[in-house]
């Protein structure tokens, strides 16, 4: 018998190959494009504990003209602990720390070092940095590229490991209507570049066209923008149902504001459920979480 999901993948946008190669996803991009500029990114993680606690950890990376750093929420259920780490540019590459706080009657620890940490063209390093959560002794977040480190090795050697899991990435842009980023939809997938770009119809013509490319590859194309102003479609990407949703009503009808929210929701073959990104975070009767990727995009006026 054939599942839902076999029948909604015939019509849904496929993509099983790789288009693009080299180590940036600036290989999709043609050299007459000039990408939005990224401002902040924030990742939200789902840990489970050994003892069935959850936890949610949300990671903010920010980059502007005054400072650049990152905070780091915990929280559950019940109540949330924050703590902030932020730099002037100039002081940022000494920024490493540790940091322990309780939330309801758990031991939150939180070690960090940046002081090497390398950058792309956004907030969000890409090597020679470390980021760990422990939670009541259990490693709960690893990110960076130093776990080989002796003094990295020694945090978290002989921990007990928790189940942790990328549930949430937005990304927040600024500048032309051309934004590029790399997301990779499940743990057992590859990463994929994403362009989604807003031009004219024709040359000279103020008919403006919606187009989303994943792999260099164009998967969307919506005419009509003006009067098509929000949407959803799915694609087929790495064996699962992928909604992609935009609202770019305030590019048209709200200048002042110039911001518009393009939406990548993976989900299963029974969940038909669209924008409810806070509840999929936090429905404990739903055992796999499902992936969402919001990018937020402010577009220079025309």
């Amino acid at each position: 018998m054939r599942t839902i999901a076999s029948c909604y993948s015939e019509h849904a946008i496929k993509l099983s190959d790789s288009y693009c190669s080299g180590p940036s996803n600036r290989a999709c991009l043609s050299p007459s494009l000039i990408p939005s500029t990224q401002k902040a990114v924030t990742c939200i993680y789902k840990a489970r504990l050994s003892d069935q606690k959850q936890f949610l950890i949300t990671l903010n990376w920010c980059n502007n003209l005054v400072r650049q750093g990152f905070s780091i929420n915990v929280s559950n259920d019940l109540s949330s602990s924050s703590f902030k780490s932020n730099a002037v540019s100039q002081q940022f590459r000494n920024n490493r720390g540790t940091r322990t706080f309780e939330l309801c009657d758990s031991r939150i620890e939180v070690f960090w070092d940046l002081s090497r940490a390398q950058y792309d063209s956004g907030p969000e390093p890409i090597n020679g940095f470390y980021v760990i959560v422990l939670a009541d002794s259990e490693l709960s977040l690893l990110l960076g590229d130093m776990e080989e480190e002796s003094h990295v090795k020694k945090l978290i050697n002989g921990i007990p490991v928790a189940k942790f899991c990328l549930v949430s990435r937005s990304e927040h842009f600024s500048g032309n209507a051309v934004y590029l980023t790399r997301v990779q939809f499940c743990d057992t997938g590859t990463a994929h570049d994403i362009l989604i770009k807003c031009s004219a119809e024709d040359e000279g013509s103020r008919n403006p066209v919606l187009s989303v490319s994943v792999d260099n590859k164009k998967v969307i194309q919506v005419k009509r923008l003006r009067w098509n102003f929000r949407g959803n479609q799915t694609i087929f990407v790495d064996g699962l149902l992928v909604d992609m949703m935009w609202d770019v009503h305030d590019w048209f009808f709200n200048p002042s504001s110039g911001s518009a929210v393009f939406m990548f929701r993976t989900r299963s073959g029974l969940d038909n459920r669209l924008w409810l990104e806070e509840k999929n975070l936090t429905n404990k009767e739903q055992e796999k979480v499902e992936f969402s990727l919001l990018i937020c995009a402010c577009k220079n006026p025309d």
